[in-house]
């Protein structure tokens, strides 16, 4: 197993890929895009240390509360953990779970030699979606995507390009946390 500097989890969330989804936000990216909606998580930093196995527990047990779909990586840059991620990534295929990823990075350029792991965690990935956000180029038509450059490979057939423009019920959700915090997910605002 190994170690992972973690920014957020949401363990039920319908807003971050299809279906309902386990969600996990990494710290640190080294990208700079022009308009990121996630600019607290740029930071290489530590958030939250955590190995890759205690994800992996709560996962479980997080299976067993609720009918998941899947788990999602996002950050930062999830690709900069790749490692750790593959660990929950392979976990959460033997549960039955998708896995969705998103990277700053474009599919061409996740190599083992430049991310330790990628390998591995494409090979446990259903869906990638890859490439720099731009914000000039808005996406207003496909689902969960935040710039019209962007890519989303299907890298098994769990899914198919219909999920792009089904009509989402959710796209943003609102929590309020005990000691009345309130933080959102979803699309950007």
């Amino acid at each position: 197993m190994h170690w992972l500097n973690i920014a957020h989890i949401i363990e039920a969330t319908q807003a971050e890929g299809p279906g309902l989804r386990f969600v996990v936000w990494v710290q640190g990216c080294l990208k700079r895009c022009k308009g990121c909606c996630n600019v607290n998580l740029l930071q290489i930093k530590p958030a939250s240390l955590v190995r890759s196995g205690d994800i992996i527990e709560r996962l479980k047990n997080v299976a067993q509360q609720y009918d998941l779909e899947g788990i999602t990586f996002l950050g930062g840059e999830p690709l900069l953990q790749a490692e750790g991620l593959a660990d929950i990534a392979e976990a959460a295929q033997k549960l039955g779970l998708s896995v969705m990823v998103f990277s700053g990075y474009e599919k061409v350029e996740l190599v083992e030699s430049r991310f330790i792991g990628s390998q591995r965690l494409l090979n446990a990935t259903d869906l990638l979606i890859d490439g720099e956000f731009d914000n000039t180029q808005i996406e207003t038509v496909r689902n969960w995507v935040g710039s019209t450059n962007q890519n989303i490979h299907y890298l098994t057939n769990r899914y198919s390009p219909e999920i792009e423009i089904r009509e989402l019920t959710v796209t943003n959700e609102w929590r309020i946390h005990l000691h009345g915090r309130i933080s959102g997910n979803g699309l950007p605002f």
